[in-house]
């Protein structure tokens, strides 16, 4: 299979397995690329498994964006503050997960954007509600991605798919009883071969001119950064490049920004809680 992103391309096997399908498409402000093998069926079963994968993409996608109209973060970014807004019980996982990070990363991960004043503190779930106390404009962006990737992935496996890999921008999971083989760009445009078996891998390079211009997600405010307050105005960033593989493709991606964003200690903590691996040491 070709390179979907320029940091991650899948070099696959000789020979295709039958009954395996390949797709690319536009999605998530990216190219997606999602292969699937179903072996006691016939190709137009992994075919329409496929369809299932993008479907699922393109739905959380709608779901998560923060400025679509009906979507979860615009309702809960446009709605007075103390106002339950309920929503997938998708979005309180990831608005959940955001909180164990930014408390691991002593408040370097947060996805709310520094235009308006309120933060991850000021949010509070329950149940399926979001109440925001304080107006806030939520970015699932450092996240959002992996976590589709992961929805696709699920919805292969509902169809019956014994393996599969969906690569989205930098984003990649695989499953399946062979580990697959992926050339990763890293910093200098260095070239190098890993194999990814039942494992996700996510790719931030914050000098990629592929970098979108929106869905930012993350940012530094009045986190301790080695005994300093560092200001919303510099830049944040520790490292420029961060490539993590994690069980999971919405960890991956959580963690290579926290990769970016934390001293070296802080991000190792991270990574430790999720056993998750940075592939490059900086």
């Amino acid at each position: 299979m070709r390179a979907t992103a320029r940091s991650i391309a899948t070099l696959g096997s000789a020979s295709t397995p039958a009954g395996t399908v390949k797709r690319l498409r536009v999605a998530l402000g990216t190219l997606v690329a999602i292969e699937a093998t179903c072996d006691a069926a016939t190709q137009p079963v992994a075919a329409e498994a496929i369809e299932a994968a993008f479907t699922a993409i393109t739905t959380v996608g709608h779901r998560l964006h923060p400025h679509s109209p009906g979507s979860d973060l615009f309702r809960i970014n446009g709605a007075p503050p103390g106002t339950a807004v309920t929503v997938h019980e998708s979005t309180c996982d990831l608005l959940d997960l955001a909180r164990r990070l930014n408390v691991l990363t002593d408040g370097a991960f947060d996805p709310c954007l520094p235009s308006h004043a309120g933060r991850l503190s000021d949010i509070e779930i329950a149940g399926n509600q979001v109440l925001v106390h304080v107006p806030a404009a939520l970015d699932f962006g450092g996240f959002a991605k992996g976590y589709a990737v992961d929805r696709a992935i699920a919805a292969l496996r509902s169809h019956g798919c014994s393996s599969g890999l969906v690569n989205a921008g930098g984003d990649m999971r695989v499953f399946g009883p062979s580990a697959e083989r992926v050339l990763l760009r890293g910093p200098g445009n260095r070239l190098a071969e890993i194999r990814l078996a039942d494992a996700a891998l996510a790719v931030s390079d914050a000098d990629s001119e592929h970098r979108p211009a929106e869905h930012q997600g993350y940012y530094v405010r009045e986190a301790v950064s080695s005994g300093t307050h560092t200001s919303e105005h510099s830049d944040p960033l520790v490292v420029r490049y961060a490539a993590v593989v994690a069980k999971e493709t919405v960890l991956a991606d959580a963690l290579a920004k926290c990769v970016l964003l934390c001293p070296r200690e802080v991000a190792t903590r991270a990574l430790h809680v999720f056993a998750a691996e940075q592939l490059v040491d900086q």
